[in-house]
């Protein structure tokens, strides 16, 4: 006897990933830097692509983690975990640019990816939005941190984007301007923020439908379907 419910599996309909209107604000999109340092190049980056994402006509806004307490040393109230929140609420998508410390991504970091909820108020304020991962590092080239965004951004049902960014010797790419040199390091920074755009326009309005799952129809029938007899019982 087959486990499968086909009440619950439908043919995949191509006319349920066009959308019936496409939305016309500019994508939205926060971006996340994993350093507290008074000259943070994750943050440089990540204003980079800020001014990148401006030109390719997105609305990028940046979150400061300074000050945002590590996770579950106090409620999720705090001005800046609600802050946080609040910005991964508006965002169509996101970018997380860390540097890589000891072969991973840093403590800063990891704790505002561990203050976003999986669920809020019954709706799971990342899935089904795009995301890009960066890195930068203090010397050779590495990918050990961009893979580890990508884990998580995975666990978070993200649509991690194929395009990434990782930047050796991060403290010779960038002037005293504070601003990054021209080179094949910036331009794929670019390639990026670029493919995000568009990845982002194609997805934001199907969201829900790309990540409309079997299994949990499945258990939302059997919830729904317990409680019913348990009020015909009563």
């Amino acid at each position: 006897m087959s486990a499968l419910r086909p009440d619950l599996l439908p043919p995949i309909d191509p006319a349920s990933l066009r959308p019936a209107q496409l939305s016309t604000h500019r994508p939205r999109i926060l971006i996340l830097y994993g350093s507290l340092r008074a000259r943070s190049f994750s943050r440089l980056t990540a204003e980079e692509a800020a001014r990148i994402l401006d030109t390719l006509g997105a609305e990028a806004r940046l979150f400061d983690p300074r000050d945002l307490p590590l996770p579950d040393a106090t409620d999720a109230d705090h001005p800046k975990v609600a802050e946080l929140r609040d910005l991964v609420g508006w965002c169509e998508g996101m970018v997380w640019s860390s540097p890589e410390r000891h072969g991973a991504m840093t403590g800063v970091m990891k704790s505002q990816i561990d203050w976003i909820p999986l669920s809020l108020g019954g709706v799971r304020p990342t899935q089904g939005k795009t995301l890009a991962v960066m890195q930068v590092c203090g010397g050779s080239q590495s990918f050990n941190t961009v893979n580890q965004l990508r884990i998580l951004g995975r666990w978070m049902r993200l649509l991690t984007i194929p395009n990434q960014s990782s930047v050796a010797k991060a403290w010779d790419e960038f002037g005293d301007d504070d601003r990054m040199k021209p080179s094949p390091y910036y331009d794929r920074i670019v390639d990026v923020m670029e493919e995000l755009v568009r990845f982002t326009l194609l997805t934001r309005d199907i969201r829900d439908t790309l990540v409309d799952r079997y299994s949990e129809r499945v258990e939302d029938h059997a919830a729904l379907s317990a409680r019913v007899n348990q009020s015909r019982a009563v």
